[in-house]
């Protein structure tokens, strides 16, 4: 049976930022508008921000802990994780029942969808549950069902749409019930630093899933590849800063994050395989999230 310190393990807290990170920027672009709009008082920021993000939050972070689980069982039942180099995965490894990792994985789910249900009730957005269950759907099916999409080298665009676009724009419209263009500009930012966290461990795990037939987008660009997609996943939102730094300079403070990019994109451009890519895939997570708490303290201040 499990220890607790294997079931957070598990749940992979090195990827956990990129369930924060969202809702921050989310929540930066939704109150630098709202101010715009002069519709931003302590009311409004105690009755309309706060929850709305708190209930975001609890969605991504939901989310996140049960695609990490759907994972760990997915991979487990079908072998890929048998070689594995990576951190420790709770089904391959035997230390929980394939059965008791499934219900881990649904109930984090589960926790997310009624998250965000209760979200989506309080914004009143109820055409939003057609998003909702798309990236419930989503995490379920990275690696999961007859043909998970992850094995097909699709699963970078889905974070990239669900825990950058979909995610930053969610969370300031369910606020505002308005688009902006700083919010996309947000999303398309932290959904390129999350597709960097996965590119890491898909990095890191192209010879056994090659081995597995797991043609993660790693394996199809190759190593050399890979590694050049990686270090402009990690640069290039910086570059998209640049015009909401020009409407509102205190968002200059993001640059202070670009120091954190240097030693992961100096380690893989270095060549660095298996365990060594371990310290990058934290170092990654580090920097989304000082990245989007820096975009938020910018646009709030």
């Amino acid at each position: 049976m499990a220890t607790v310190s294997q079931w957070i393990e598990g749940a992979r807290p090195r990827t956990w930022p990129a369930a924060v990170a969202p809702v921050a920027a989310g929540t930066g672009a939704a109150i630098w508008q709202l101010r715009g709009l002069d519709s931003l008082d302590a009311g409004t920021l105690l009755g309309v921000v706060l929850p709305r993000a708190l209930l975001a939050l609890a969605v991504a972070l939901s989310l996140q802990i049960g695609v990490n689980y759907a994972n760990d069982y997915s991979d487990g039942i079908r072998g890929t994780d048998d070689e594995r180099v990576g951190p420790f995965r709770l089904t391959s490894s035997r230390a929980a029942a394939p059965a008791t990792v499934k219900r881990a994985a649904i109930g984090s789910l589960a926790a997310g969808a009624l998250f965000g249900v209760a979200l989506i009730a309080v914004a009143g957005i109820w055409w939003a549950l057609v998003v909702g269950s798309a990236a419930v759907a989503a995490a379920w099916f990275y690696t999961g069902g007859k043909k998970p999409y992850g094995y097909l080298g699709l699963g970078e665009l889905f974070v990239f749409v669900f825990f950058g676009l979909v995610a930053v724009n969610g969370t300031a419209y369910a606020i505002t019930l308005r688009f902006g263009w700083v919010a996309l500009l947000a999303s398309i930012a932290i959904g390129l630093l999350a597709v960097a966290i996965m590119l890491t461990n898909n990095l890191r795990d192209i010879p056994t899933d090659t081995i597995a037939g797991k043609r993660t987008l790693a394996a199809r660009l190759g190593d050399r590849g890979t590694r050049w997609l990686f270090t402009a996943t990690m640069l290039v939102p910086f570059v998209l800063m640049v015009p909401v730094m020009v409407a509102q300079w205190p968002v200059l403070l993001v640059l202070l994050a670009l120091p954190l990019a240097i030693m992961p994109a100096r380690t893989v451009l270095g060549g660095a395989m298996g365990r060594d890519l371990i310290p990058v895939l934290g170092a990654t997570g580090k920097l989304e999230l000082v990245f989007s708490v820096l975009l938020l303290a910018g646009l709030v201040i």
